[in-house]
């Protein structure tokens, strides 16, 4: 069996993992994941307990229970990057030895809920509303980078898009993934399905001009007329593709879940979107609690 050299796993002097300094046992199987390390105080506000918080740089923890439930609240900070390192030290806390550094035999399943903000490309969704991303599309790549990538994405919708749109070859190739089909069942009566972009950037990437021109000014019209057997793209955010290609190569159940705080073909956005993050909150908590 492998065993992990400390230069790949990085392990702190105090047992914990390098970046979210989380011991395994403080853990729970159930793990929402914010982008705000301040969001993660409004979803803890509402446990009914609280065993551990923990913070270090963007990653800011609290385990607790939650109508009998245990589970982990953790800031990611914003962007794909730091869902690699998130979710491959959540897996490492599941399912490595650290005294050994090998894998564990008996494997750790963990829910991985993302819940976050964005904007949508489609002009009868609404602001305020739930979006729940059935399948996520990778503008970033990363996913690209680990053996296994063609065996959890669709290929078929993934072909179609680019030759909708012209891609172009300077940029990564994009990929889709589907959220878990349980998650997406259980969430099925209180959100929206979706087809969602993440995207590696804020601007240009989400086809915004402030001075920089975006390399392709229309590629939003193109993906906005997208329709695959029906399907369209809905909304853009910025973590989920890998949130779900990640969790899918390494058994985990994930999925990402957006309040709409902008519509970008109405070219409007609420900033007092708060009360809608809330009430997506309290809904995922209620959900995950009675999740089996």
């Amino acid at each position: 069996m492998r065993t992990i050299p400390a230069s790949e796993l990085i392990i702190n002097d105090d047992g914990s993992i390098f970046h979210l300094h989380l011991l395994p046992e403080q853990l729970a199987d159930t793990v929402i994941l914010v982008g705000d390390p301040g969001r993660v105080a409004l979803v803890a506000e509402f446990f009914d307990t609280r065993e551990c918080e923990v913070s270090n740089r963007e990653f800011k923890t609290v385990t607790g229970t939650y109508k009998g439930k245990r589970m982990t609240v953790l800031s990611t900070g914003i962007g794909i990057g730091n869902i690699d390192i998130s979710v491959t030290e959540l897996d490492a806390l599941a399912n490595v030895d650290f005294a050994t550094r090998q894998e564990k035999a008996q494997k750790r399943q963990l829910t991985l809920v993302r819940l976050g903000t964005s904007g949508a490309i489609q002009p009868d969704i609404k602001v305020g509303e739930f979006v729940f991303s059935r399948t996520s599309v990778g503008f970033d790549g990363l996913l690209n980078y680990y053996k296994g990538r063609n065996d959890v994405c669709d290929l078929a919708i993934e072909k179609a898009f680019m030759e909708h749109v012209g891609w172009n070859e300077l940029l990564p190739k994009p990929y889709f993934i589907d959220a878990d089909k349980t998650l997406f069942e259980h969430f099925r009566d209180v959100t929206r399905e979706g087809i969602t972009i993440a995207a590696p950037g804020f601007y240009a990437p989400q086809g915004r001009w402030v001075r920089l021109e975006p390399q392709d000014a229309r590629l939003n019209e193109k993906i906005e007329s997208f329709d695959y057997h029906g399907r369209r793209i809905t909304n853009f955010e910025m973590e989920g593709s890998a949130l779900a290609g990640l969790a899918a190569l390494m058994g985990h159940r994930a999925a990402t879940i957006c309040t709409i705080i902008a519509q970008r073909i109405a070219q409007n956005v609420d900033t007092d979107y708060k009360p809608f993050v809330r009430k997506m909150i309290s809904t995922a908590l209620d959900k995950l609690a009675v999740l089996e």
